[in-house]
């Protein structure tokens, strides 16, 4: 273990509070997102989805005298190319295929209603997963995934979420493998008014980490977020990091990492769910962050991630600013998918 001295000469901080004073009393210069209801913003995100979903719905209906099984075949593709996949398909689909066989749905409008129910349970079903509580330390929040999916431009949402709800919060820059990220925290830290603490690029992460829960420790702060290294998901030697750097946590806050958030892009569809997939079989992921949600016409694949993962999707990205990131609620999800 370095003392103490060794590391205040490898480890800074960058204070962003003055930063964040003169934002406050002179305005931002990013434009700030209207106050809208996530209901609104979350049925603005998924529009070109519904479009496409209730267009093409409509197409298949439209091509059959009654709604029978037929139909539901001929919807399969629809599902599919919405990307809620294969599996999630045909998990749907076999329950609407019971009520078809016994004239149970006589029109467009009843078949929306029994997907709208059938895609709301495979979402409440993974979405239970509640939070870890945190008493009297600080949570610790680590984020993973690979490099594009928008992982530290979340992180730097995150903190902005959990400062305007009056929380105190310290970003830990342990993805010292890619230069720029360091410095991308840096101006995430910038912009929400939160400290960064950091290393040299090269650095050892756990050691960062290590310097980090200190200090949040000391501060009594309410959360550490951890940005980690995005390097090819199949490489070893990441998992081999990211472990260490979990029993650095646990040795340092009980039951750390409370939460280890998988950042996946919405645009990257199935490639994505794979990705997931690797991630949360060695990585100890808890919980997604679906990324640029507002940039797809498949946004299906978030009820193929919950359901094929069984994890709950914690938050989605619906744009470019800070304030751009929604807890994700599985009701105001379905609602702007279907209405």
């Amino acid at each position: 273990m370095k003392d103490s001295k060794a590391r205040a000469d490898s480890t800074s901080v960058t204070n962003s509070g003055q930063n964040f004073m003169i934002q406050t009393l002179f305005g931002s210069t990013e434009e700030q997102p209207k106050k809208q209801g996530i209901f609104e913003r979350m049925k603005q995100a998924v529009s070109r989805t519904r479009e496409n979903l209730s267009e093409r719905i409509e197409e298949v209906v439209s091509l059959n005298a009654e709604i029978d099984r037929n139909t539901l075949d001929d919807l399969e593709a629809t599902l599919i190319g919405a990307d809620l996949g294969t599996k999630t398909t045909e998990q749907l689909l076999a329950a609407l295929r019971e009520k078809a066989d016994r004239k149970q749905i006589g029109n467009i409008a009843e078949l929306k209603r029994l997907l709208k129910e059938e895609v709301r349970n495979v979402l409440l079903r993974a979405n239970v997963q509640p939070v870890q509580a945190v008493d009297g330390e600080p949570e610790v929040i680590m984020v993973v995934g690979v490099n594009g999916t928008g992982k530290t431009t979340t992180i730097g949402k995150l903190a902005n979420v959990f400062r305007a709800d009056g929380k105190h919060v310290l970003l830990c820059a342990a993805d010292t493998f890619r230069a720029a990220a360091i410095e991308q925290l840096e101006v995430w830290g910038d912009r929400t008014g939160t400290e960064v603490i950091k290393t040299k690029a090269g650095g050892d992460p756990a050691a960062v980490l290590f310097d980090a829960l200190q200090a949040a420790k000391a501060r009594s702060l309410d959360y550490v977020i951890v940005d980690t290294a995005g390097r090819l998901h199949t490489k070893s030697s990441l998992m081999t990091e990211l472990e260490k750097m979990r029993r650095t946590a646990q040795r340092i806050i009980t039951g750390a990492p409370h939460e280890t958030l998988l950042v996946v892009d919405a645009t990257t569809g199935q490639n994505g769910l794979q990705q997931a997939k690797l991630f949360t079989e060695s990585a100890g992921v808890t919980g997604i962050v679906l990324t640029k949600l507002d940039g797809t016409a498949k946004g299906g694949i978030v009820v193929a991630i919950s359901n094929e993962l069984g994890l709950p999707v914690r938050y989605v990205g619906v744009g470019e600013k800070a304030g751009d990131l929604l807890p994700f609620d599985a009701g105001a999800f379905v609602d702007s998918l279907f209405e």
